[in-house]
């Protein structure tokens, strides 16, 4: 699900690198306001070699086969550091694969970048779940961060290509062949929900420290804050 060069507009592109640029820095500038901005940097560099590697993993579903993502899991485990993880992560894909491209690199940052925020959004919902048992809220918002992180993404993939189809290919094979393409994520929108969600309890279980909410570092996994930290 990467953008490769040449596809789209020299101006989206552009604009591609802009909203990258803003939300690179927005990161960076919650992170540097943790008490510990560095704690998280093993965990990010271990998450960013699996999102790089993540891609060659392909799940045949026919006509076509797609690839595990794992966005929305790095929005999940990683909160502000999951976008400049994958930033990183795509450039390399681009310069050692070439899958996706330089000119699109910001294209396709801001496509899973965004989203693997908003995920990581939903995923600390589960210290307001209070009614639910901890483990089972946990379960519920991992699941929904894996969905919504690659579920986002296709969306915003869909999107920005149907609307740049070059001049010179038959529009309506091309917006067949794309809507059938996002289709094909549906299976494994669920795929890596599932995943994220065994992947977060496991980390709970056998190693809770990595599972350290980056917006309320001081605070134990799955429990609420007592007040809002200052911004």
């Amino acid at each position: 699900m990467h953008i490769p060069d040449g596809l789209i507009p020299v101006p989206v592109a552009l604009g591609g690198y802009g909203l990258t640029g803003l939300f690179t820095w927005y990161s960076l500038r919650q992170i540097n306001r943790l008490p510990n901005p560095t704690v998280d940097i093993p965990k990010a560099s271990l998450l960013t070699a699996a999102f790089f590697v993540a891609s060659s993993i392909h799940v045949p579903v026919p006509p076509t086969s797609v690839h595990f993502v794992l966005n929305g899991l790095l929005g999940a485990v990683l909160g502000y550091y999951a976008f400049p993880a994958i930033v990183i992560g795509l450039f390399f894909q681009a310069v050692m694969f070439a899958h996706g491209g330089l000119t699109t690199l910001g294209v396709n940052a801001a496509m899973m970048g965004i989203p693997a925020l908003i995920a990581a959004s939903i995923f600390r919902l589960h210290i307001h779940l209070r009614r639910l048992p901890p483990k089972r809220a946990i379960a519920i918002t991992a699941f929904l961060a894996g969905v919504v992180g690659l579920g986002l993404a296709t969306l915003i993939f869909v999107g920005i290509v149907i609307t740049n189809i070059p001049s010179g290919f038959n529009a309506a094979t091309e917006r067949a062949a794309i809507l059938g393409l996002g289709l094909a994520h549906g299976p494994l929108m669920v795929l890596e929900g599932l995943f994220t969600t065994m992947l977060v309890l496991f980390l709970q279980r056998v190693k809770p420290d990595m599972m350290r909410d980056s917006i309320y570092p001081q605070l134990p996994f799955g429990k609420a804050p007592a007040s809002e930290p200052r911004r």
